[in-house]
């Protein structure tokens, strides 16, 4: 079955850097774009980054040129590394992929940034 295993998470003060990982299994991980998403209290979730399975990358405006996605087919994992952290950042941060027209979604990882 499909599992997502976040992990990477943590308090940072602000201007810190984070990076964050996603173990998937159960699936063929080349094949499908990845995405982190995130939940901050009170908020809907939002979608922070993809990318393909030709690794063509899109973010949102809010993170652009502070985050970056990444993916390393051979050990079936994707990166999110978060740099210039601002506590507007902080929230619950998740892992998906669409397999066979349903979302999968990982545990999430908390990222605090906060001095």
């Amino acid at each position: 079955q499909v599992q997502l295993v976040e992990s990477g998470g943590g308090l940072v003060q602000p201007g810190g850097s984070l990076r964050l990982s996603c173990a998937a299994s159960g699936f063929t991980f080349t094949y499908y774009a990845m995405r982190w998403y995130r939940q901050a209290p009170g908020k809907e979730r939002e979608l922070v980054a993809f990318i393909t399975s030709t690794r063509g990358t899109n973010y949102a405006d809010s993170v652009k040129d502070r985050f970056t996605i990444s993916r390393d087919n051979a050990r079936r994992t994707v990166y999110l590394q978060m740099n210039s952290l601002k506590p507007e950042d902080t929230a619950m941060y998740y892992c998906n992929v669409l397999h066979q027209s349903r979302d999968y979604w990982g545990q999430g990882t908390q990222v605090t940034v906060s001095s």
